[in-house]
C-alpha cells in the first residue's frame, strides 16, 4: 500500500474501520496492546510502558487514525515542529499504531496509543474495533493506571479484569467491583469483548501525592506485558528512571511535612491484602493467549 492508502475493509457485525496505513501488519495474527494518555494514565505509567515496549521491541509505525472526529483541538492541541532547522510543521493528535513481528512462537504485535479522545467515544470505539478486526486480532492486553493510597516505598501493586475469569481467580484476585466513571480503557475493552475479542486489563497504582511521572508504575506495567507475551526486554533504562524517581520522591517526603505525615499515617494502616505478583499474573494472561491461538 502506499502513504496514502486507506485499509477498508467491512468484517461482519463490525464497522469498516478507516485507518491511514504507512505499513505492513503483521503477518501473523496479532495482539494488541494499547494505552491511552489522559484520565486512565495517571502517572503516565500506562503510555511510558508502552513507550518503552515499542522502543525495546523494535516496533514500527504502521498507520494511524485521524483525530478530526474525536479530538477537541482545544484541549488537545496540535504541535509545531522544525525540521531541518527551518521548515515549520504541524502535528496533529492521532492514534498511532506502530507492528512488532512474531518472535518465535509468539504471535506478532499491534501496539495503539494515543490522547483518549473527547468526542463521539463509541463510535471511535468502533472505529478501533473494526481496525482490529481487519488486522485479525483476536486477544487485547490494556493498560492503565489510577491514583491511591499506596506509598511510593512499596511495590507497586498490580491489578486487572480478564474476559476469563479464571485468569484472576487463581491468584485470589477478584473482579473490580468499582462503578463509576469509566474511561476509553474501560470502552474500548466492553467493545473489544462485544466482537469476539479477548481482553486483559492490566493496572497499576501509583501514589496520589506522585510525581507528574511514575517510570516506577511504568516499569511494573511493561514487565507483566514483557513476560504474559513471552518477550524479552532489557529494562535498564527504565529501572534506572524507577530508581531516580524514588530518590526525587524521597526528597520530596523530606521537603513538605504534609506529605510525610499522609505517608505516615498510610503506612500505619494495616497491610493491604496480598496481591498477585507481576510474575504470577503474566504467567496466567500467557497460559490463556496461548490456550486460545
Amino acid at each position: 500500500m502506499g502513504r496514502a492508502a486507506f485499509w477498508r475493509r467491512r468484517d461482519k457485525g463490525t464497522p469498516a474501520s478507516a485507518v491511514r496505513f504507512i505499513g505492513r501488519p503483521p503477518a501473523r495474527t496479532p495482539v494488541l496492546v494499547a494505552a491511552f494518555e489522559g484520565w486512565n494514565d495517571a502517572g503516565e505509567a500506562a503510555s511510558t510502558a508502552l513507550s518503552f515496549l515499542a522502543q525495546a521491541w523494535d516496533a514500527t509505525p504502521i498507520g494511524e487514525i485521524d483525530g478530526e472526529e474525536y479530538f477537541d483541538f482545544t484541549q488537545a492541541r496540535p504541535e509545531v515542529t522544525i525540521v531541518e532547522g527551518e521548515t515549520r510543521r504541524l502535528r496533529w493528535p492521532v492514534t498511532a499504531l506502530s507492528a512488532a513481528p512474531a518472535l518465535g512462537h509468539a504471535p506478532g504485535l499491534i501496539l495503539m496509543s494515543g490522547p483518549e479522545p473527547h468526542l463521539r467515544w463509541r463510535g471511535y470505539a468502533a472505529n478501533l474495533v473494526g481496525s482490529a478486526r481487519a488486522l485479525g486480532v483476536r486477544h487485547a492486553v490494556l493498560l492503565g493506571a489510577y491514583l491511591s493510597e499506596v506509598t511510593h516505598h512499596r511495590p507497586v501493586p498490580l491489578s486487572g479484569t480478564a474476559t476469563d475469569d479464571t485468569v484472576l481467580a487463581r491468584h485470589n484476585l477478584a473482579p473490580t467491583r468499582y462503578e463509576g466513571p469509566t474511561g476509553m480503557v474501560g470502552v474500548l475493552g466492553e467493545a473489544l469483548q462485544g466482537a469476539g475479542v479477548s481482553v486483559t486489563t492490566l493496572w497499576a497504582s501509583v501514589p496520589c501525592y506522585s510525581l507528574p511521572v511514575s517510570p516506577k508504575a511504568a516499569l511494573a506495567l511493561a514487565r507483566v506485558v514483557a513476560l504474559a507475551l513471552d518477550r524479552p526486554a532489557a529494562f535498564d533504562e527504565l529501572e534506572e528512571q524507577a530508581s531516580e524517581y524514588e530518590r526525587r520522591m524521597d526528597e520530596l517526603v523530606e521537603e513538605d511535612e504534609g506529605v510525610a505525615a499522609y505517608i505516615a499515617r498510610l503506612e500505619e494502616m494495616e497491610e493491604p491484602s496480598p496481591a498477585v505478583s507481576a510474575d504470577g499474573l503474566a504467567e496466567e494472561i500467557e497460559r490463556y493467549l496461548r490456550g486460545k491461538r
